[in-house]
């Protein structure tokens, strides 16, 4: 306990006595035992700024930088124009302060009310809130927005990212939310029977975590013909060339906002975007600028709308989502400023060119299959034999391959890579499959 708290030790004592503890360990008695360091850490002795820099960098150089990444599974390597980074680190955007005094935070509200719009242009949404942590919160976000009373079940596509379906559920576990995993078949998913009187919402991921395509209209006209809601879980990138979730009935739209500029950065930080009707707008969670004007008529910005935890009875607010990735979302407008629709519409147009060129080629070698029939953007599965030897020759030479699945790879194409290093790749895989010919 150390002393940055402000209560004195015999204040803590009581308070211990009080709750029928003998000490802080108690409050953590859940946790096992082995989790515990009992005793000093392990650590080197303190070494001088030079000797630090030198360890550091030799922890780098065990780093294997991929000259190319064909993996995607929920973050995903594309161009980044320099000016996004350089507009995004001037010092007022990374210094700025949360914005609660209006009266002096006008830039920075001013940014999240233009992402917010851009949200709401790629969605076809109405409103849009200042983001939340990740894309993964988003959905889980979603979900307890479409809870009521009578309605206390979400169903939860299978062909979803599982770490999204495992969040989903966690959060579902601390409300008393029951969650269906819905059945996938031929790689999509299947609602039959599912959706009943007890069902809050679906949530489906367009493209789902298989790469595939799914029947959006008829998934959300499944679920408001049971009465749910339907939540879309969407990569951004593709609503440059595909239908915007509003457009075939999707009553909120949340995603993970890292392909809109923010760099791999082994896992964060991201950005979680929400977004939904006019009809579902109050239930929001998080922050929501809006814009209205000064006394004397001047454009001006404000926190409105803010049904959570610190603005309201914590009993009655439906999240406890209190912050933003404000700067992570600055960087996502600075990126969609730059490309532009007819930017966008084109990387999404070279995303979908070359993984259907990179899947048609691979798929002329003997054994090497898509596992799924259908539609889809970016991303594809192929059932192959030896998958670990084919990812550890690609490894050999720069490349790294599709995510591992059972007896099969999940391959992942930007705009990034090129038609030599497409056509590399599969020399390299028909060269570990032992096919000369």
């Amino acid at each position: 306990m150390g002393g940055y708290l402000p209560a004195a030790p015999e204040e803590r004592r009581r308070q211990y006595e009080a709750l029928g503890l003998t000490g802080p360990r108690d409050l953590y008695r859940d946790i096992p035992d082995e989790v515990y360091i009992d005793g000093p850490l392990d650590l080197p002795e303190p070494k001088s700024e030079l000797e630090v820099r030198r360890a550091l960098e030799n922890l780098a150089a065990q780093n294997t930088r991929f000259s190319t990444i064909l993996r995607g599974a929920g973050a995903y390597d594309h161009y980044i124009p320099s000016a996004v980074s350089r507009i995004a680190a001037k010092e007022e955007f990374v210094t700025a302060y949360t914005p609660y005094q209006a009266e002096i935070s006008q830039g920075v509200l001013q940014s999240i009310f233009e992402f917010q719009t851009m949200i709401c242009e790629l969605t076809g949404m109405d409103a849009a809130n200042a983001s939340v942590y990740d894309g993964a919160s988003a959905a889980a976000e979603g979900v307890a927005m479409c809870r009521d009373r009578k309605r206390t079940k979400a169903i939860v596509s299978g062909a979803a990212h599982p770490d999204v379906i495992a969040t989903i559920q966690t959060y579902c576990f601390g409300a008393g939310t029951e969650v269906v995993v819905a059945p996938v078949k031929d790689g999509r998913t299947d609602l039959t029977g599912l959706v009943d009187s007890e069902t809050a919402c679906v949530y489906i991921q367009q493209p789902n975590f298989y790469g595939l395509l799914e029947d959006g209209a008829a998934l959300a006209q499944i679920a408001h013909e049971g009465g749910a809601k339907l939540i879309a879980g969407v990569n951004p990138i593709t609503l440059g060339v595909l239908e915007p979730p509003a457009a075939w009935g999707a009553d909120i739209a949340v995603g993970e906002g890292q392909p809109l500029g923010l760099p791999l950065s082994w896992g964060g930080p991201y950005l979680g975007f929400m977004a939904t009707t006019q009809a579902m707008m109050r239930k929001l969670p998080g922050r929501i600028v809006g814009q209205t004007t000064d006394q004397e008529g001047r454009r001006a910005f404000v926190l409105t709308m803010q049904a959570r935890e610190q603005h309201i009875r914590r009993e009655k607010a439906s999240s406890n989502i209190c912050s933003n990735e404000a700067l992570c979302a600055l960087t996502a407008s600075v990126y969609l400023s730059l490309m532009g629709p007819g930017g966008l519409k084109q990387v999404g147009e070279q995303c979908y060119a070359k993984a259907h060129y990179l899947a048609g080629e691979l798929c002329k070698l003997p054994g090497v299959k898509l596992r799924y029939p259908g539609p889809f953007f970016h991303e594809f599965v192929t059932d192959l034999r030896g998958p670990a030897d084919v990812l550890a020759g690609l490894e050999a030479k720069g490349i790294l391959g599709g995510l591992p699945l059972k007896d099969g790879l999940l391959w992942c194409v930007t705009e990034k890579q090129t038609k030599e290093e497409l056509d590399q790749t599969v020399s390299i895989v028909k060269e570990v499959l032992g096919i000369w010919n």
